[in-house]
């Protein structure tokens, strides 16, 4: 059998109640597009840094500084949840996403992402508090918002080099 399979052309009008009947159920499928799922991201993390940095983080980073990213899919299922990102300069940013299990549901991880003072790479610092924030920026300050390290001894560095494979995003060591 060699005959090839192919999609039926659609047999209805995109103004046909058919064509509508169908985006509804596209619709109650459940399944947030991306864009809904950037903008859940950020509307999260800005609600997140407003409510547990309200002394900080809350009136340095404003609500339209954060960047969504949809989740990431591999093989069916997320791999990593949505999350969004905002630029602190200096090469400083902060990453929000949720950490969702069925034991305790959703719950908010914020990490602080700096540069290494070998300029080799980033360390992502979890943080829990406003006071973990606060004992961090005091230990950064010194190094002008650098993670500080021996630089005679490159086994010191704890900095991510490389950009990790994430499934078909692209091939390993690169961003995209």
């Amino acid at each position: 059998m060699t005959e090839t399979l192919h999609s039926p052309a659609r047999a209805f009008g995109a103004d046909s109640p058919l064509a509508y009947l169908l985006d509804l159920a596209d619709q109650a499928s459940g399944a947030p597009s991306d864009q809904e799922q950037r903008d859940d991201a950020e509307t999260a993390a800005a609600h997140h840094v407003y409510q547990a940095y309200a002394y900080s983080l809350a009136g340095a980073v404003d609500a339209v500084a954060w960047q969504g990213y949809p989740a990431v899919r591999e093989a069916g299922g997320r791999r990593w949840e949505a999350s969004a990102v905002a630029w602190l300069d200096g090469g400083l940013w902060l990453h929000h996403t949720l950490r969702v299990t069925e034991a305790d549901g959703a719950s908010d991880v914020l990490t602080l992402i700096v540069p290494c003072t070998c300029g080799c790479g980033y360390v992502d610092i979890g943080l829990d508090s406003e006071d973990v924030l606060i004992d961090i920026l005091t230990e950064l300050r010194p190094t002008v918002g650098r993670s500080p390290h021996d630089d005679r001894d490159p086994l010191d560095c704890a900095s991510v080099k490389t950009v990790p494979y994430i499934g078909h995003i692209g091939s390993p060591g690169s961003w995209r």
